[in-house]
């Protein structure tokens, strides 16, 4: 099944056949990561197509996350019994299928199987085309290899809701969906036609059954914990404890039994690797930091200061500009600096721009917002290229799928806890800024008396004034919770600066991880 020897392998890709490689694999990583967030402005779209609630709507975005979590850590068994070609390219076509089946659902059940079935078939995409873009590029290139595709990584969350929010408006929520459908058949008839014929070594390796159901049930329930909770006021549920307990207990079990395993369905024995496990922590923590920034600050412009979806996300796409441009320069010179360095530089940079926006009143304009999440731009490639290349440092070419499956499963999580955990940070936060704001609304108060009587003159009633008070109180609450959460994910990126230094050079030449 496998033609490579593993005396001769064959050379890298050139000229034509290597452009249209990377334009396959890239668009395909960029669609798989688009469907993560493209749906979260169509949501009341979707809900009231299909006579749902808005929080039953949220179960498309749960649904991909949870499927799309559990397969990723399995990549490297998959690759290694199937080839990494043929995974690859099945995972597309699966993708393919079902994100037109989501586009065609008329009920929420089958929108929310499709949207599993979807979120299951693109587990591998993204580690996969990682791997077969560096077993396909010359050694000395594999630094551009890594730049673009963590350009397409970063990129596509961004452009996301925004093309989602177009796309919904001037079409209908359908669309979304069916866009997939040529982006992923040219992907795939590019991927098969280049590389069939360089196909991996396949291993007829056992199912490793415990491990595969404790990785279903541990991360199916954390995931459905983690994306449930906010609704159901976290650990006063019934249903999130028993979800939290069962998570527990798994992953635990997990985790011992495939250090014991003959066979581990997941490769836990890499972060025996110093520089795998400092770039793992390092990546998981720096993505809950920054997706904590991107989840709150387009929540906070449009429920607080009354942005539009379209707007909020305007504000938000600043910050791909910058790491679009400077992604492919830093790929090229990645061999001639010190990747350590370059994403302490990133850390700064972040915590930097987090403290800027926690300085923000709710009268900030959209062109003072703007700036802060352009500059972010410049740390994005500097935080992911160089932690791609010193996760994967050292390790043997048959490693480098399990290791990306388990980096990105690690990286999904981190963005997933993010979610979770800001967004109920800043609605806990918010309650206890307004208790302490409305204390000063008292006939004491010199300022609340005057706002009051300069509106029971302007017409309105006692009551209505105390509404219109409440409410820029409110206003007030939610923007000083905001500016906490940013100081935090500051503070947080400034932690995490000796975390990097604890691994090792060399991280071998440009994109020498694949190297063996």
């Amino acid at each position: 099944m496998a033609n490579p020897t593993e005396d001769k392998p064959l050379p890298p890709l050139h000229g034509t056949a290597l452009v249209l490689l990377t334009i396959a694999v890239a668009f395909s990583t960029f669609m798989e990561v688009l469907d993560m967030t493209i749906v979260n402005v169509a949501v009341p779209h979707i809900a009231g197509s299909l006579g749902v609630s808005a929080s039953e709507g949220t179960w498309t975005i749960s649904s991909y996350s949870l499927a799309s979590a559990i397969m990723q850590p399995l990549t490297g068994w998959i690759a290694r019994r199937f080839g990494e070609v043929k995974t690859f390219v099945v995972s597309v076509g699966l993708f393919v299928v079902f994100s037109m089946m989501c586009g065609l659902a008329t009920s929420m059940p089958m929108l929310v199987f499709a949207r599993l079935m979807q979120g299951a078939g693109s587990g591998p995409m993204v580690a996969l085309s990682l791997t077969l873009l560096l077993a396909s590029y010359p050694k000395t290139k594999q630094g551009i290899a890594l730049a673009l595709w963590a350009m397409t990584v970063v990129v596509a969350p961004i452009f996301g809701p925004i093309l989602g929010g177009w796309l919904t408006d001037n079409f209908s929520w359908p669309w979304i969906f069916y866009i997939n459908l040529p982006v992923g058949i040219l992907a795939g008839v590019i991927t098969w036609t280049l590389l069939r014929k360089r196909e991996t070594k396949t291993f007829q390796s056992p199912i490793d059954v415990i491990g595969l159901v404790l990785l279903v049930v541990g991360v199916g329930s954390l995931q459905f914990m983690l994306d449930n909770g906010n609704d159901h006021d976290w650990f006063s549920s019934p249903m999130i404890i028993t979800l939290g307990l069962i998570a527990l207990i798994c992953l635990v079990f997990l985790v011992v039994w495939e250090l014991h395993a003959k066979h581990p369905v997941v490769e836990l024995g890499l972060f025996k690797e110093r520089n795998f496990t400092a770039g793992v922590v390092a990546l998981s923590l720096g993505m809950f930091a920054f997706f904590g920034i991107n989840v709150v600050f387009p929540l906070w412009l449009q429920t607080t200061l009354g942005y539009t979806a379209t707007w909020a996300g305007l504000a938000t796409a600043p910050v791909g500009i910058l790491a679009f441009l400077l992604s492919p320069i830093l790929g090229r010179n990645m061999h001639r600096l010190e990747l350590r360095a370059v994403v302490t530089f990133a850390f700064v940079v972040f915590a930097a721009t987090s403290y800027w926006f926690s300085t923000y009143d709710s009268s900030a304009s959209f062109n003072s917002l703007v700036w802060p999440r352009f500059v972010m731009g410049i740390a994005i490639p500097c935080f992911f290229i160089p932690l791609n290349q010193i996760y994967l440092a050292g390790l043997p070419a048959h490693e480098i799928a399990s290791a990306s499956g388990l980096a990105n499963f690690f990286r999904t999580l981190g963005s997933s806890v993010s979610t979770a955990v800001t967004v109920t940070l800043w609605q806990h936060r918010g309650i206890l800024h307004h208790a302490t704001l409305t204390e000063n609304v008292t006939s004491a108060s010199q300022p609340a008396t005057q706002v009051l009587s300069q509106l029971t003159h302007g017409g309105s009633s006692q009551t209505q004034a105390l509404g219109i008070v409440d409410q820029l109180v409110n206003r007030e609450a939610l923007t000083l919770a905001v500016n906490d959460i940013f100081l935090l994910c500051a503070i947080l990126f400034i932690v995490l600066i000796p975390v990097i230094w604890l691994a090792k050079p060399p991280f071998g030449s440009a994109g020498g991880a694949a190297g063996h």
